[in-house]
């Protein structure tokens, strides 16, 4: 199969295209930099230059590739900037869409995030609401997220990915990333997230996880599938073990938590013959170099 993949240098991107090309895929990727399209043809992939903003170009591209299935892993996370993630998720995902639909592409995946579910106390499954209506800076977020996946599901066939937060190498959780300068006192990298060790319940899956969701995501149905690993945890139980793994003190335990601070469920992606080879963020914490 012919894989057009948007954000093919990004922290999910990279790997997914030695998996895709593996999985005998042909593989072209975007990137927005001349560096970053010889990074993605050095790993025996062709690549287009493109910016997704750039409407009538991609269109260009996307019709001259003419792929079986667009996979879209783009993210504007580098600046910690909200609403930049967020018309990514509206414009960026509009534009995609409509090339991939110009030109014949029927089945769409697509990156979207499992913590944007409405109150509950037990891990979310993909049938429960999202919170649509939520106060802000929350409120941006979730209808970014409504946004992408309503206009990926303009596809006879689209997947939405719903990540756990991602760890490993090039995300935030990474050793000497933004999470760690956060617990260390070091304001020194752009982080959206919460270092508190409450009882709020996080859902996490590893980078290679990821991944090698999008590869079996091409021959899934459509919907939302949680992507996430084995163990949900409230914060005052993963933050020592992340905070040990990097020698850092942990935060003092408190008490309470946001009422959609939950996790999620993956027995449908486990249905689906989906398994994280890092079952658990204990096991990975201490091995993020590990892929």
């Amino acid at each position: 199969m012919h894989v057009f993949l948007a954000g093919a240098t990004g922290a999910v991107g990279r790997l997914l295209v030695p998996l895709l090309l593996d999985a005998g895929h042909q593989v072209t990727g975007t990137s927005r930099t001349r560096a970053g399209a010889e990074r993605v043809r050095r790993q025996g992939a062709s690549c287009a230059q493109v910016d997704v903003f750039d409407r009538d170009v991609l269109h260009e591209v996307v019709t001259a590739t003419a792929p079986a299935a667009v996979i879209h892993q783009l993210t504007d996370l580098a600046a910690a900037n909200g609403e930049a993630t967020n018309r990514l998720r509206r414009d960026g995902t509009r534009n995609l869409v409509d090339a991939a639909k110009s030109a014949g592409v029927t089945r769409i995946v697509v990156q979207s995030i499992a913590w944007v579910y409405a109150a509950g106390e037990s891990p979310a499954e993909e049938t429960e609401p999202l919170e649509v209506g939520a106060a802000e800076p929350r409120g941006g977020m979730v209808n970014g997220i409504r946004a992408l996946e309503e206009t990926a599901a303009e596809a006879d066939t689209a997947v939405s990915l719903r990540y756990g937060i991602l760890y490993g190498p090039g995300t935030w959780y990474e050793p000497g990333g933004p999470v760690a300068a956060a617990l260390a006192g070091r304001p020194d990298a752009p982080f959206l997230g919460s270092v508190e060790a409450d009882d709020s319940v996080s859902s996490f899956v590893h980078i290679a996880d990821a991944a090698r969701a999008a590869v079996a995501a091409l021959d899934w149905p459509s919907g939302p599938v949680n992507i996430v690993d084995d163990e949900p945890a409230r914060g005052r139980e993963w933050l020592p073990v992340f905070a040990a793994a990097r020698g850092l003190p942990a935060p003092e335990a408190t008490s309470g938590r946001p009422s959609w601070a939950r996790g999620a469920d993956n027995r449908l992606a486990r249905s689906r013959g989906w398994r994280p080879e890092h079952p658990t963020w204990r096991a990975g914490f201490a091995n993020q170099y590990e892929l």
